[in-house]
């Protein structure tokens, strides 16, 4: 059984980088086909997948967030991380990473979710 939790600040003030780090178990983040994915929830709107990391390393991004955003990886821990920068409040989300098996924006294993507020 595949398990995914997110783990980070839940508060970040304006301008500055959220940075979250999703850990993996159950699974590796190598094993051939898998995409690692972003995603985020704002209150009251629908899901917004934000970017993957794929199993060899290649990263995928939102185009409407792609200059801010950047997707790593730590093998050797099995996670992976978000970093999004020059934060505003309507990046206040619950922050979801996620499996999918094909890229195809279906995802068979979620995290938790956790709830980033963008405050001074």
């Amino acid at each position: 059984q595949v398990q995914l939790q997110e783990s980070g600040p839940g508060l970040v003030k304006p301008s500055q980088t959220l940075s979250l780090t999703c850990t993996v178990s159950g699974g590796s983040i190598t094993t051939s086909y898998y995409y690692w994915s972003w995603i985020r929830q704002p209150p009251g709107k629908g899901l917004e997948w934000m970017g993957a990391i794929a199993y060899e390393g290649s990263n995928y991004y939102s185009p409407s967030l792609k200059s801010r955003t950047s997707i790593s990886r730590d093998t050797s821990k099995n996670q992976f991380s978000l970093q999004l920068s020059s934060v505003t409040p309507e990046d206040t989300a619950v922050y979801y990473c996620a499996r999918d098996p094909h890229r195809a924006g279906e995802y068979d294993y979620w995290g938790q979710g956790t709830q980033v507020t963008v405050s001074s």
